[in-house]
């Protein structure tokens, strides 16, 4: 497997290649916890996310790759923003993609299932929301947690 390399605002970027439409989404159940992944591709944590494909919808594709990646099946309740910085390059090792950020943010509850992992997460947890600052993450994941956090009006940019 590839692996996934983060730039932000750096010459050394390689130049962006492909604009793909993606979603994340902050699962948060009864306990007030989020659904949060460890990522195969570059060990660092996130809320589940992913690649919106053809035939589908924006919220089909967030409860599709949230089941995927998680095991847990979820209903979209609100959106947190839309991100899509072209300073932010995500480079994957695997195929020499370089894509340039477009993704949609999103709340949800879960419905069904239980945190498991997948191929794209080696591990899957239900964290309590003042735990997450400890958890390593990209810049761009730090942004949307510490937005979603402060629960403050959804983000555009």
């Amino acid at each position: 497997m590839g692996k996934r390399i983060d730039y932000y605002d750096d010459p050394q970027a390689p130049t962006a290649n492909s604009l793909v439409p993606s979603v994340n989404v902050f699962v948060v159940n009864h306990r007030d916890e989020v659904l949060m992944i460890r990522r195969t591709d570059n060990d660092n944590w996130a809320v589940p996310g992913g690649a919106v494909d053809l035939g589908e919808s924006v919220p089909q594709a967030a409860v599709r790759e949230t089941l995927e990646e998680t095991g847990v099946t979820c209903e979209i309740t609100g959106i947190v923003g839309i991100y899509s910085d072209p300073r932010h390059i995500i480079y994957y090792t695997s195929d020499g993609e370089a894509r340039q950020e477009f993704s949609l943010v999103f709340t949800a509850r879960p419905l069904a299932g239980e945190p498991a992992p997948s191929d794209e997460s080696k591990e899957v947890v239900w964290a309590p929301k003042v735990e997450l600052s400890g958890y390593r993450m990209d810049r761009s994941m730090r942004m949307r947690v510490d937005q979603f956090l402060n629960g403050g009006p959804a983000h555009i940019g």
